[in-house]
């Protein structure tokens, strides 16, 4: 029998290159590392490593064991993720700020349907003053943009606003300066305009819609500028700043709210999920749409 905590190990130490690494990934001392090594060597009956100093190397029976290593692990996952996952279903009513339904959540959702197919996610998007409202009443979950500091909601990262206009216009030279705007209730309308007072430019509302799309469309056209998230950003759009006379905005939270009342086992998975996505180790890592 090969115990499946030191072939762990081993493959820690093939794919870090050393105990150092191995270590630190594993939550355990180097010593302790060493020592799982010696045991799955013994359990084995070969010689898997070949440790020449600083450096680690793969023995031939080694490199052959890897392979095999990496199938029982990824096979022991997927029973756990099976087992864990029996029984989880249901619809969750998830209500999110445009952008993020957009361009985020998208392949974020399509992981957690890989992992939970027997949940129903329906979403909704909208500002995050009137999502807010009807959280719990008509929401599980409302992913929403706040100031920092604002302390509501778990806060999943901080992202940026960055000014922006069409590649092929100068519109942003006008006077009075064209805005597409979110309606009434949007952070970034409301900064947007007050920057623009504070600095005595002349501006004018050129276009207004709820959707992104319509916001980034009419920019792209050359009609007017708008604000968006750095994370959401077009790269068919051209960027302006302090040089162009737009200047910085403040950073905003991307938050995650729960209803109180009423949480179900879906709502409570797909909230964790969430958050292993967009929260503060996603950052560290690039994810994978995957089941494990």
């Amino acid at each position: 029998m090969l115990d499946h905590d030191l072939l762990r190990a081993f493959v820690a130490i093939a794919e870090r290159g050393g105990f150092t690494r191995a270590a630190a990934m594993l939550g355990r001392t180097q010593s302790a590392v060493s020592m799982q090594m010696q045991r799955l060597e013994a359990q084995s009956g070969q010689r898997l490593l070949d440790r020449r100093g600083r450096r680690v190397e793969l023995t031939a029976e080694g490199e052959r064991l890897l392979g095999y290593a990496r199938r029982i692990l990824e096979l022991q996952d997927e029973a756990l993720l099976a087992l864990a996952t029996a029984g989880v279903a249901g619809v969750v009513r998830v209500g999110s700020i445009d952008d993020y339904a957009t361009r985020v959540l998208p392949p974020i959702l399509a992981a957690f349907a890989e992992r939970y197919p027997a949940v129903q996610v329906e979403l909704h998007t909208g500002l995050t003053a009137h999502l807010l409202e009807r959280l719990g009443a008509d929401y599980d979950l409302v992913l929403a943009m706040h100031p920092v500091g604002t302390n509501r909601g778990l806060v999943l990262r901080r992202d940026r606003p960055i000014w922006a206009t069409s590649t092929d216009a100068d519109v942003h030279s006008a006077n009075p300066l064209p805005l597409a705007l979110y309606p009434n209730g949007c952070l970034f309308r409301r900064w947007v305009t007050q920057a623009l007072d504070a600095r005595g430019r002349a501006w004018r509302c050129a276009y207004m819609s709820p959707s992104l799309g319509a916001v980034e469309a009419a920019v792209a056209a050359g009609l007017a500028v708008s604000v968006f998230k750095k994370t959401t950003l077009s790269p068919a759009l051209r960027v302006l700043g302090p040089r162009e006379g737009f200047p910085h905005l403040p950073e905003v939270e991307i938050t995650l709210h729960t209803a109180r009342d009423g949480r179900s086992r879906a709502s409570s998975h797909l909230a964790e999920h969430i958050g292993e996505w967009l929260g503060p180790e996603a950052h560290r890592k690039k994810r994978k749409v995957s089941t494990r």
